[in-house]
């Protein structure tokens, strides 16, 4: 698998870590352990990144690393602190909780995504939608220049970034 550059880094950030940070807090976690969470599995791709075999999973596989270092944090401050929480089970299993949250911020993405002007709304729904799709089947779809569609779909992923940080 090649090495990843700034913007393939930029787009998976953009496209996991909004779920990778919901099923850190679904976990139980706090604010600041969730972000070690988060942190933890971005770093495990780092550190893994070379013996990934399907590149189409990375998204699973970010999952199921938060979960993992979420679990691992939890583990590690029912130790320190001793308190009764809910027994996690097999981390292999589906969290419904995680699903839940996950299932809700994916909605509030998806209104949010709906309050953007055209182009915007239509590319970034075909590139969700269609996470396999190339640049020159986009621009097809959309009749646009086919130099346009990484520029146009940064400016619209930083409207919609924006406005994702300016709702509660």
């Amino acid at each position: 698998m090649p090495a990843l550059d700034e913007t393939a880094w930029k787009h998976l950030v953009s496209r996991f870590d909004g779920r990778m940070w919901a099923v850190a807090r679904a976990c139980g976690l706090s604010p600041t352990d969730a972000a070690d969470a988060v942190q933890g599995a971005w770093l495990r791709l780092v550190e893994s990144y070379d013996r990934i075999r399907d590149p189409d999973k990375i998204g699973a596989w970010l999952i199921t690393t938060t979960r993992r270092e979420a679990f691992r944090l939890s583990r590690k401050a029912r130790a320190e602190h001793p308190v009764d929480h809910p027994d996690f089970g097999d981390s292999a299993a589906p969290d419904p909780s995680a699903a839940v949250v996950d299932a809700e911020y994916g909605r509030h993405v998806w209104a949010r995504a709906a309050t953007l002007d055209e182009p915007c709304r239509t590319l970034l729904r075909l590139f969700a939608l269609n996470p396999d799709a190339r640049y020159a089947q986009i621009a097809t779809r959309m009749n646009m220049p086919l130099g346009s569609v990484g520029a146009t779909r940064t400016r619209c992923e930083r409207r919609l970034r924006a406005l994702l940080e300016e709702s509660p």
